[in-house]
C-alpha cells in the first residue's frame, strides 16, 4: 500500500519514517510514502492561504491548492482513501483503528492530508475526505501530529508490521480491559518490589494476577471505557465481585419542607418503595434504606413490605418480590451507617445527591467513580425528599454529585426518576459506537 502525506510541512514526517517498526515496514516493502508540500502546487511566492469570510482571525488554505495536491497523487498512484484530520472529526479509538485497519487491507492508496493555520476551506473535505479523524478534545498546531499518531496506531495492526500479533491482539482498548501492570529486573528497585507472584513460575497464579490487576486498572481509571463495550456475562460478574457494594437511602428525615432552610420530615409513599427498589435491583445495589423516624409510618411500610418480603407478594409478583426483599425502614441516618458498617466491617463513603446546585468541597461528576472507588469502602447515596436534604446532612457527606439537568430550564423531577438516573449514569452499562462497530466486524464482540 502506498500511503500519501500532503502537508504544510513535510519534513516533520522524515524522521519519523525512518524510525522504528515502519522504517522496517519500509524496508519489507508493506508500506511507501509519498510526501507532499502544498506549497508544490502554487507558482513561486504565491500564497496557499487566504482569510477566511466573516469575521474570524487566521487563514485557510485554499481549496484548489488542496484539491491540486489531491488530484497529483492520484494521478501517480490511483484513487486513494482519503482522510483529513481536524477538532470536529471523529475521536480515534482503538476499535476504530481496528476495524479500518480491516478496510485499509484492500487498499491500493491511502492519503492523509494535514491542515495548518486555522485548517482548511470546509467545501474541501466535503468534496474528498472519507474519513475526518480527530485525536480528541483539545486543539493543536495543525493536522501533522494527528497523522502521525493515526499511522502509529494503524500500521501496527495491519499483517506485516508488527512482528508478534499477540502483542497487538492483547492491547489495552482492544476490548473491555487496559493492559496490566508489567515488570522487568531488578526484582527490587527504589523499595519498591516485583510481585512475589510474577516471579513464581505459577502460570496460572499469573495469569489470575494480570487479570484481576488489568479489571482493577479498567474500573478505577476507565469505567466509562469499560462500560461502554460489549461485556460478557463473566466479566460483568467479575466486575461486580471488584467494585464495592453499593447502597441506597431515601431521607425521609432531615429534609427541607418549606421556604428557606426549614427542616422537617415528609411522608413515605408505596411509590418510594417499589420504584426505587426495581432501580436499586436493577443496578445492583446492595439495600435500600427507607429513612423516616415516624412510627406509624414505619408501620406502614413495615405491613406492606412484609406482603412482598414473606406474604402473597411473593408468589404474586416474583420479580416485584426480589426487589423488595432488599429494603429496610430504619429511623434515622446514624442507623443507616451503623447497619452498613455491620455488614461491611468499615463505615460507607456517603455521597449526596441534589437537585440545586451547593457548594461542597467533595463535588464530583459521573465519571468520578474511581475518584470514590479507590477508597476501597462501600458507598452510601443518599436522596433527600421534599425540597432536598437539609445542610446539616449534606456536610456530613464525603461527596456531592453535580445534579441532574437536561437543556431546559425546568429541573423538578421526581425523587424516584432522579434515584433511577443518577444510578443508571454512576453504575449503568452504555454501549458505544465502537462497540458495535467491533460486533458488526468481528462478530459478537463480547469480550
Amino acid at each position: 500500500m502506498n500511503i500519501s502525506i500532503i502537508s504544510v510541512f513535510p519534513d516533520l514526517y522524515r524522521p519519523f519514517l525512518n524510525t522504528s517498526l515502519i522504517k522496517r515496514a519500509q524496508e519489507k516493502n508493506v508500506v511507501t510514502f509519498d510526501l507532499a508540500d502544498f506549497f508544490s502546487f502554487v507558482a513561486p511566492k504565491e500564497r496557499i492561504d487566504a482569510p477566511t469570510f466573516g469575521h474570524g482571525a487566521g487563514m485557510l488554505i485554499k481549496p484548489e491548492v488542496v484539491a491540486k495536491a489531491i488530484e497529483s497523487k492520484e494521478a501517480a498512484h490511483g484513487k486513494a482513501y482519503k482522510i483529513f484530520f481536524s477538532p470536529h472529526g471523529k475521536k480515534i479509538d482503538q476499535a476504530y483503528l481496528r476495524t479500518l485497519a480491516k478496510t485499509l487491507e484492500h487498499v491500493d492508496h491511502l492519503m492523509l492530508v494535514a491542515a495548518r493555520y486555522e485548517g482548511m476551506d470546509a467545501r474541501v473535505e466535503q468534496e474528498y475526505a472519507a474519513e475526518v479523524l480527530s485525536l480528541g478534545d483539545y486543539v493543536l498546531m495543525g493536522g501533522d501530529l494527528p497523522a502521525m499518531v493515526f499511522l502509529e496506531g494503524v500500521l501496527r495492526l495491519m499483517p506485516g508490521v508488527v512482528g508478534k500479533q499477540e502483542s497487538v491482539e492483547s492491547d489495552s482498548f482492544s476490548g473491555a480491559l487496559v493492559d496490566y501492570p508489567e515488570y522487568t529486573e531488578p526484582a527490587v528497585w527504589h523499595d519498591k518490589q516485583v510481585p512475589e507472584v510474577l516471579r513464581s513460575g505459577n502460570h496460572a497464579a499469573i495469569a489470575a494476577w494480570r487479570s484481576d490487576r488489568a479489571l482493577e486498572r479498567s474500573l478505577l481509571g476507565h469505567f466509562d471505557w469499560f462500560r461502554s463495550c460489549d461485556l460478557s456475562p463473566a466479566l460483568k460478574k467479575q466486575a461486580i465481585a471488584k467494585i464495592p457494594n453499593h447502597y441506597v437511602a431515601l431521607m425521609h428525615n432531615d429534609v427541607i419542607t418549606g421556604d428557606g432552610d426549614r427542616v422537617g420530615t415528609t411522608s413515605v409513599t408505596s411509590l418510594d418503595m417499589h420504584d426505587i427498589a426495581r432501580s436499586a435491583k436493577t443496578y445492583g445495589i446492595k439495600h435500600y434504606y427507607l429513612v423516616t423516624q415516624l412510627l406509624d409510618q414505619q408501620k406502614i411500610v413495615r405491613k406492606l413490605l412484609d406482603f412482598w418480603q414473606t406474604g402473597s407478594g411473593v408468589e404474586y409478583n416474583a420479580s416485584r418480590h426480589a426487589a423488595v426483599k432488599q429494603v429496610d425502614v430504619i429511623e434515622s441516618f446514624d442507623a443507616v451507617i451503623e447497619d452498613i458498617e455491620k455488614k461491611e466491617g468499615k463505615k460507607p463513603i456517603v455521597i449526596a445527591t441534589s437537585a440545586r446546585l451547593v457548594a461542597h468541597q467533595g463535588q464530583i461528576t459521573f465519571h468520578d467513580q474511581g475518584i470514590v472507588w479507590s477508597h476501597n469502602r462501600p458507598v452510601l447515596f443518599i436522596f433527600g425528599t421534599g425540597k432536598g436534604l437539609s445542610p446539616a446532612i449534606l456536610d456530613r457527606c464525603d461527596f456531592l454529585l453535580v445534579p441532574v439537568e437536561g437543556m431546559s430550564e425546568y429541573n423538578h423531577l421526581s425523587v424516584r426518576s432522579a434515584v433511577a438516573i443518577i444510578l443508571d449514569r454512576w453504575l449503568g452499562l452504555n454501549i458505544g459506537s465502537h462497540a458495535l462497530l467491533v460486533r458488526r466486524a468481528f462478530g459478537s464482540g463480547q469480550i
